[in-house]
């Protein structure tokens, strides 16, 4: 007979834990506790602070989720904050977990961690090839780390640490801060302003060319759970719709506009930067496992964050 498993997800209030934990109560699993955390359970930067909340909780398992996280211009002036604080967050939760005897840890990183000048599409062996994008340089450096820590874990102590690299995220949940948020967020709190306010322009950063790959949360929870369970590879595995759906900030634009049924006028401020004009990932690897899985068309998932936010403006995160 199998143990209970104690499953504590850090940054488990955010858009990803918040799908998590909506995945596992439709489940309703009997030998799962799961225990979902956010920043004000405890400081992850302070290591005794770390030591102190797995001991009282004593995981098995942990899904390692938190991070100091933001777009593209806020990476962009504050990257030093974002390698010093996820390096002492990440060392600290990976450390304490190997010293309380958790089975299995399953770290989220991101695809911006990939090489700025690479091949696509992007592959897990392609983590380390160059230097990453210098808008999030801070960012990803300490995310790559991970992947270095996990092999240095296992080599040295037999520990199963492990990490999933999913591509851009969104969902209910989302963080909406213009000054941190994310592309489609951003976009979809700016758009709920424009039409509160009357206005019938709305207006998107840059010129509209980029190409983004994105998954919908209740998706990658969905992942997130078969990589804790069923994935026992060291090495990470990327978490992406495929190729193919990959789609253009133009479209994603319009997209929003036909969810919020706005009938006014896109305009692209070319003045703002792009960013990055693609980072295509491959889910080879993740359909070798899961050659069916069905990622729910992005219309759709962009129909229902649009509904979430439209309902729940008032509490979310702006």
């Amino acid at each position: 007979m199998s143990l209970k498993k104690v499953i504590l997800v850090t940054g488990g209030s955010g858009l990803v834990g918040n799908a998590i934990q909506t995945i596992v109560q439709s489940e309703g699993k009997t030998d799962e506790t799961w225990i979902f955390l956010s920043s004000r359970d405890a400081d992850l930067c302070d290591y005794n602070a770390t030591k102190q909340l797995f001991e009282k909780h004593r995981p098995t398992h942990v899904i390692h989720l938190a991070a100091m996280v933001g777009g593209l211009f806020h990476n962009m002036s504050h990257n030093l904050d974002f390698l010093r604080n996820n390096l002492r967050l990440n060392d600290n939760v990976l450390q304490v977990s190997f010293e309380v005897g958790v089975k299995k840890v399953v770290s989220c990183l991101s695809t911006c961690i990939f090489p700025d000048k690479t091949q696509y599409p992007i592959d897990e062996t392609m983590v380390h090839n160059g230097p990453p994008h210098p808008s999030n340089f801070g960012y990803s450096y300490a995310k790559r780390m991970i992947d270095v820590m996990n092999r240095a874990y296992h080599e040295q102590h037999g520990c199963q640490f492990t990490s999933v690299i999913p591509c851009n995220v969104f969902g209910p949940h989302d963080n909406y801060n213009p000054e941190s948020s994310h592309v489609i967020p951003g976009l979809i709190k700016k758009l709920y302003d424009t039409i509160s306010q009357g206005g019938d322009i709305f207006t998107v950063m840059g010129t509209g060319k980029p190409l983004r790959q994105f998954i919908y949360s209740l998706d990658l929870a969905r992942l997130f759970l078969w990589a804790l369970r069923e994935y026992n590879e060291i090495e990470p595995v990327i978490l992406s719709v495929d190729e193919e759906d990959e789609v253009s900030i133009k479209d994603l634009a319009n997209d929003l506009a036909k969810a919020f049924d706005f009938k006014g006028k896109i305009e692209f401020d070319v003045t703002k930067a792009d960013g990055q004009y693609k980072k295509t990932a491959s889910n080879k690897k993740l359909r070798k496992y899961l050659p069916d899985f069905q990622f729910t068309p992005f219309s759709q998932a962009i129909q229902e964050s649009v509904d979430w936010y439209k309902t729940n403006h008032e509490i979310a995160r702006n």
